[in-house]
């Protein structure tokens, strides 16, 4: 029986794994830590029954920035995949402070936990971006497209990223760093354009559109993220330690086909999408050249674009009350690369 630990697993895509491992591993123990900050939830979670705690799962509230809690936790595990991270542009334009707080330091004391037990530790996923990027400058953007991150969401992250290498050249921890791309799927906080689109509609309001809705991002459903870290924490590890996978559909959609492709689902074609100016910091375009993890691993998305929009859409629509208690955090007041206050 294997123990992995999960941080960040009542957020958004730590949620979705957790439950992944939680029906797909029956004889591994689960330990999350998560802040419970306000993307992560406490009903994300797949067991309910706090009373009587589920044998194979701990839920541990706390923060990666307490390093004794981190430690005892790391030395408990057999695996680690470090989700936890604030992960918002916007947010990060409008207060980010609390970023380079958590995606830095608080990856430092995870990375430095694992160190420490790295004869116990079999893997360390540790969970980057395709932020750190920037604009594409290839058509597709590899594992060695330079790094150029544009938002102090994407700083962080690089330095995260780089952070957990280092430690791999320095210290030969079992370290695995995976960049994906834009997820979506169920659960998803409000302020992510996908939810943010559809609940829109649910709601009869307009969709806001940055600028002219052309810049692009590369979609992927986040059950298929789930599947790219469960392969990498079963590989050998002569195949994936100290290496760095992309993973995304390969394919990039723009914003406003985001906007047509809900509206043309939920409003039977209507227009009832706005713009807004662009926002500062704004990537042009991602889009993901995944040729390294489907060679070494075998890995391919299995869910298509349609597929996974139709499970999103019906997600929100049978789950009002989860989304109703987020609507006031959907918006946040910016000052646009035009110089104008405007909420996005």
């Amino acid at each position: 029986m294997k123990t992995i630990l999960i941080t960040g697993g009542a957020g958004f895509i730590g949620s979705a794994f957790t439950h992944y491992v939680y029906n797909t591993y029956p004889d591994y123990n689960i330990i999350v830590l998560d802040a419970l900050t306000y993307a992560g939830n406490i009903e994300n979670l797949p067991t309910k029954d706090w009373e009587v705690q589920d044998k194979r799962f701990a839920f541990w509230y706390g923060n990666v920035l307490n390093g004794e809690l981190v430690d005892t936790l790391v030395s408990q595990a057999d695996m680690v995949v470090h989700f936890a991270a604030e992960s918002h542009v916007t947010r990060s334009i409008y207060d980010n402070s609390l970023f380079f707080q958590t995606d830095v330091l608080g990856t430092q004391l995870v990375t430095n936990a694992v160190c420490k037990h790295r004869g116990s530790v079999e893997r360390f996923v540790h969970i980057s971006t395709s932020e750190v990027y920037g604009t594409a400058e290839t058509e597709k953007m590899h594992e060695e497209h330079p790094l150029n991150p544009l938002s102090p969401y994407a700083a962080a992250k690089c330095g995260a990223d780089r952070l957990v290498y280092s430690y791999y050249a320095t210290y030969n921890i079992p370290a695995v760093i995976l960049r994906p791309f834009n997820n979506y799927g169920p659960r998803q906080h409000l302020e992510k354009v996908i939810p943010r689109f559809i609940t829109s509609v649910i709601l009869g309001e307009k969709l806001r559109v940055h600028g002219d809705g052309g810049s692009a991002r590369d979609f992927i459903f986040v059950e298929d993220t789930c599947r790219a870290v469960d392969a990498i924490l079963h590989a050998p590890a002569d195949k994936v330690e100290g290496e760095v996978f992309n993973v995304g559909s390969g394919t990039h959609r723009t914003i406003l086909s985001l906007a047509e492709d809900i509206t043309a689902c939920m409003c039977q074609g209507r227009n009832c999408y706005i713009n807004v100016g662009d926002r500062p910091g704004q990537v042009i375009r991602h889009t993901a050249d995944t040729s390294k993890i489907e060679r070494v691993l075998g890995f391919k998305p299995q869910v298509s674009w349609e597929e996974g929009l139709d499970l999103t859409i019906a997600w929100y629509k049978d789950n009002a009350e989860w989304w109703r208690k987020q609507l006031w955090m959907r918006e946040i007041p910016i000052i646009s690369a035009r110089g104008v206050r405007e909420l996005h």
